[in-house]
């Protein structure tokens, strides 16, 4: 027989549903003494709750109930309230139920709304804790009146309990901590791993998830578009005062609101004017904030490390809007087209570019491309699909066009895929993403895996950055600093770094001292493999044969009085840096050097304003700067080898800069460049 008191409880659950799930023991709503009942918090053997328990406040009662199920196993929530006597009394009596107290009542359905049809916990488990209010003398206190710990479910585990969303909780100093690292453009996972060493947890003890991360940033971006859109020009236009070469610009729709936005900073300018040869604009991924589509400009510098151009923002990604975004970022470099751009396939953005760059080579990313092969020919080739793949990086790396050709077409027919859409697609379009069709073209290395890598992992840096559309361009400009902070530590790290000399040719170590650790490694495969090649002079030239051929080879034209040598491989010309045949010809004429057009300004060890000196100085000059400046490596390589040098070189250099000081100063004019120039 129900109990009175369990009988009252009842009425305080409306839900049908809670009524036939709860049903209370009698002993649960025993009456209790005031002389046997105590304050909860005047011992600490109160570890299960009774009847008579007693709390200063019914929030009090509610901490205590819950560290008392996280022990368990469980979480509580709070359940009904209720007033005594009548309305205007105020809160009398609290409900603090088990977190799978009830059963889900059925949702009406609506075709019209998508239904997220989430799965319930509850199961209609009876436990439960009731206060009640008394006051006595004046001083309000919270008594338990009624309490049951009969679950009809399984408990969790220690170990389990903690991922309950009632124990997961981000504090305000946790959520402050998380909003900087967020503007630093770190990931998530970095971000749980940081907070992890800093609170001396085991991975994966954080009060909180991953997930519970990713809802806290989504809500900051969960703001009104158009006041976002406002204070991402004010932001702007902060910038713009701080810094005035910072560059921006921006188009209005006809109600007036942000539609197009690009921007770009004063180090980014300063990076295009050298190494803005070769371009990746990279349009796949769009800002949460706003769900609109975001353009990103990224280059890679001497040292293989990528640089950031530009970005921009569009309401929409079709022709008008693209070619608007390009329009803005030409003006931005001075009107400066590259020489070659990578993109993925979009044909509206194909179309931009042949308006607004139409002297800019535009090619297709390879790796853009390949991270669709699952979804286009898994299931079409089944068992032989890696077998297709390698194929097809071999047809992709071949050197000639016929050779490309005949392979595409053997390799369609030797895998059956003479009606599939993809493959005519891809043949339709290559001469923008095929090797063999790209060679005559510099694209700075980047259309291979390593660098395509890099260049994504620099670009999701900036998606990593994402809380508020306003603050975007200012986290895009942290993470920029702090990749250009790591570039230069990686530069450093390589300019110390001991080279090794594997041939002992004069031109090894001549390029040793003018070129990059990064780059010279790219010259010296090619050194070490030109050994391995025959030369036969020819009436035009030289054919240059691997020598366990018999047939075929490559042609080089070599003219020794103007230092002018070129292969029909064209690796010069896509890369920047001298083919094992061109190398295996110098070394057979007997040069010692190579020449200095071969040993381009964006691949040598020297800072950007060196550059803009070599860049605006009369020939002669160049050439003298040339020399200082790979003097000068020469002189850090070997000085950092050891101490003693080091010691040395510092001391002779110091001695060396004092005398040039004392030396006077030429009137303005051309021969002021050297002494600018020792003046960086």
């Amino acid at each position: 027989m129900m109990s009175e008191e369990a009988g009252q409880m009842l009425v305080v659950y409306d839900d049908p549903s809670d009524q036939r799930s709860l049903s209370l023991d009698d002993t649960s709503s025993t009456e209790e003494s005031p002389d046997e009942t105590r304050l909860s918090l005047e011992t600490t053997n109160d570890v299960v709750p009774y009847i008579g328990q007693r709390f200063p406040t019914h929030d009090a009662a509610y901490e205590f109930y819950s560290e008392f199920a996280k022990r368990c196993g469980f979480s509580i929530r709070r359940h009904r309230t209720e007033g005594k006597d009548g309305v205007g009394k105020g809160l009398t009596r609290r409900y603090f139920v088990c977190h799978r107290a009830g059963n889900t009542p059925i949702k009406a359905t609506n075709e019209t709304k998508p239904q997220r049809n989430r799965k319930s916990s509850r199961c209609g488990c009876q436990a439960y804790m009731r206060i009640s209010k008394v006051t006595e003398l004046g001083a309000p206190e919270w008594r338990v009146t009624g309490f049951a710990n009969h679950h009809n479910h399984e408990l969790l585990e220690p170990n389990q309990v903690r991922f309950l969303p009632a124990y997961r909780t981000i504090s305000d100093t946790d959520k402050s901590r998380i909003l900087m690292f967020a503007k630093t453009g770190i990931s998530v996972q970095q971000m749980m791993k940081l907070m992890e060493l800093e609170k001396c947890v085991e991975p994966g003890y954080l009060p909180f998830t991953e997930k519970d991360v990713r809802n806290l940033l989504q809500s900051f971006r969960k703001l009104d578009p158009e006041d976002e859109s406002v204070d991402l020009l004010r932001m702007c236009r902060n910038i713009k005062e701080k810094d005035p070469n910072f560059k921006f610009e921006y188009t209005l729709d006809p109600n007036n609101r942000l539609e197009n936005i690009a921007w770009s900073y004063a180090s980014s300018v300063q990076a295009y004017e050298i190494f803005g040869d070769a371009v990746v604009f990279d349009t796949t991924h769009r800002l949460t904030a706003l769900d609109m589509p975001l353009g990103i400009w990224v280059g890679v510098n001497n040292y293989g490390v990528p640089c950031f151009f530009g970005c921009t923002l569009l309401r929409e990604e079709n022709l008008r809007s693209l070619s608007w975004a390009l329009k803005a970022f030409l003006g931005f470099m001075d009107g400066k087209p590259p020489q070659t751009i990578l993109t993925d396939q979009n044909m509206c953005l194909k179309e931009a570019i042949a308006m607004e760059m139409p002297a800019t080579k535009h090619a297709l990313c390879i790796w853009m491309i390949v991270v669709k092969f699952p979804s286009w020919f898994n299931a079409v080739l089944g068992e032989r699909y890696n077998e297709w793949k390698a194929e097809f990086y071999r047809l992709y790396n071949l050197e000639s066009i016929e050779d490309f050709e005949l392979g595409w077409r053997d390799m369609v027919n030797s895998f059956g895929l003479h009606t599939n859409r993809h493959i005519a697609n891809l043949f339709a379009l290559r001469t923008q993403w095929a090797l063999p069709y790209l060679k005559r073209h510099f694209f700075a290395g980047m259309t291979t895996t390593g660098h395509s890598k890099a260049i994504n992992s620099f670009i999701q840096r900036f998606l990593s950055a994402q809380t508020r559309l306003a603050h975007f361009v200012e986290q895009v400009a942290v993470a920029v600093d702090f990749k250009d902070q790591a570039a230069e530590q990686q530069t450093m790290q390589q300019n110390l770094q001991n080279i090794c000399l594997k041939t002992g040719a004069p031109m090894e170590s001549h390029a040793a001292s003018v070129l990059t650790p990064f780059a010279f490694s790219k010259l010296q495969e090619q050194l070490v493999l030109a050994a391995h090649y025959a030369s036969f002079q020819m009436e035009d030239g030289f054919l240059i044969r691997h020598h366990t051929k018999l047939e075929g080879g490559r042609k080089v034209y070599w003219v020794p009085q103007e230092g002018i040598i070129s292969c029909s491989c064209h690796q010069f010309e896509f890369s920047g840096i001298l083919c094992r045949h061109a190398l295996r010809v110098l070394s057979t004429g007997n040069c010692f050097q190579i020449p200095d057009r071969y040993l381009p300004i964006r691949w040598r060890r020297i800072s950007t304003h060196s550059v803009k000196l070599l860049q605006n100085s009369p020939s002669d000059h160049s050439e003298r700067i040339q020399l200082l400046q790979s003097m000068v490596s020469s002189l850090v390589a070997e000085s950092a080898k050891s101490k003693e040098r080091l010691d040395l070189a510092t001391e002779q250099v110091s001695f060396l800069v004092s005398r040039i000081r004392q030396q006077p100063l030429p009137s303005q004019g051309p021969k002021d460049i050297p002494s600018i120039h020792r003046n960086l």
